[in-house]
């Protein structure tokens, strides 16, 4: 019932009004979080990183609070074992990745607000690959981002970000989910199944997880998304001579776009805006796929939650399939 309600005022209620006026207009609206009102991300500076901050949390807070609220409702209240268990189901080679991902479906967050729940999952002892597939299949299969791109954008380009996701969170979270080896850092509390359940025993487990959750993920977030915003300039070089760089300009946006932070659909904006600067469309391609998967603030909160070289196989993973995309893209 908390799920619901956080999910309902958070995701579910707003993108069923955003969804119905996309559907009659055919247009998404709003501005590019990446470059505002102008044809180019800003220079450097703490201007810009306030400002693109300050933008950005207004867009997530909701989502955020959302999920740090159900994290610890989870973390302090549900049974480890059947947390673990139901998210293990699916076919034995692909680790749990079919029910995380499955279960990603009606979450529709973006890549940071996904972040306290997936940390949860692991301190809960959820399979590695079950936690990413939940992580990555929200913000990449969101189905209100597609039924967005289908309004918007050419069919290929829906195409590819289905074909991209699909393989991105049902696979690919399986495979990197091997590299991981005993990194899950011990709970925060004792299982609940052996703790009184008493109302004044079930608010205090809650009230310390979730104290915890936002005392260690809510200040680095804040931090490095300052960073991502005041730098956005030199991670998106934008201008002529970038059609000249070639597979080089994929390469590089690619990376950008995993890098950098976008709210939920934030990745749509950004793609028509950059195509309308003359953007090469192989660059702006790469973008569908690695812009609303990853994130460098999203990457650090769950840092401690997964191996390094599993969270390190999963960039270099995202990045290739954005590499893929944008060269698809640009052959149509």
């Amino acid at each position: 019932m908390l799920t619901a309600a956080g999910m309902t005022w958070a995701k579910w209620w707003p993108y069923a009004h955003k969804t119905a006026h996309v559907l009659s207009t055919h247009a998404l609206g709003g501005t590019s979080t990446l470059t505002g009102d102008a044809q180019a991300p800003p220079a450097p500076s703490w201007h810009a990183a306030w400002t693109f901050a300050a933008s950005y949390f207004q867009s997530v807070w909701p989502a955020l609070a959302a999920a740090l609220v159900i994290a610890a409702a989870a973390e302090a209240l549900l049974p480890r074992r059947w947390l673990a268990r139901t998210l293990a189901r699916g076919p034995r080679r692909l680790g749990g990745s079919t029910a995380g991902g499955l279960l990603a479906l009606p979450s529709m967050m973006c890549t940071c607000c996904t972040s306290p729940l997936a940390v949860m999952m692991r301190r809960r002892g959820v399979p590695p690959a079950s936690a990413l597939a939940y992580w990555i299949g929200n913000p990449t299969l969101n189905p209100a981002v597609l039924v967005f791109l289908a309004v918007v954008l050419p069919w290929q380009w829906v195409g590819v970000r289905l074909i991209g996701g699909v393989l991105l969170v049902f696979l690919v979270t399986a495979l990197v989910a091997r590299l991981d080896r005993g990194t899950v850092e011990p709970s925060w509390t004792k299982d609940a199944a052996d703790e009184p359940m008493t109302p004044s025993a079930m608010t205090r487990r809650f009230g310390r997880a979730l104290g915890r959750l936002s005392i260690t993920l809510v200040p680095e977030y804040c931090v490095v998304v300052l960073l991502i915003g005041g730098l956005r300039g030199w991670l998106f070089p934008a201008g002529d001579q970038l059609a000249a760089w070639g597979v080089l300009g994929v390469v590089l946006f690619a990376v950008a776009g995993a890098l950098f932070v976008i709210p939920t659909a934030g990745e749509i904006p950004i793609i028509l805006g950059l195509l309308a600067a003359g953007l090469g469309t192989g660059p702006v391609g790469a973008l569908l796929i690695t812009l609303p998967a990853l994130s460098l603030p999203s990457l650090v909160m769950v840092g401690r939650s997964f191996s390094v070289r599993t969270l390190t196989a999963l960039f270099g993973a995202v990045v290739a399939l954005g590499i893929a995309s944008g060269t698809v893209l640009a052959a149509f």
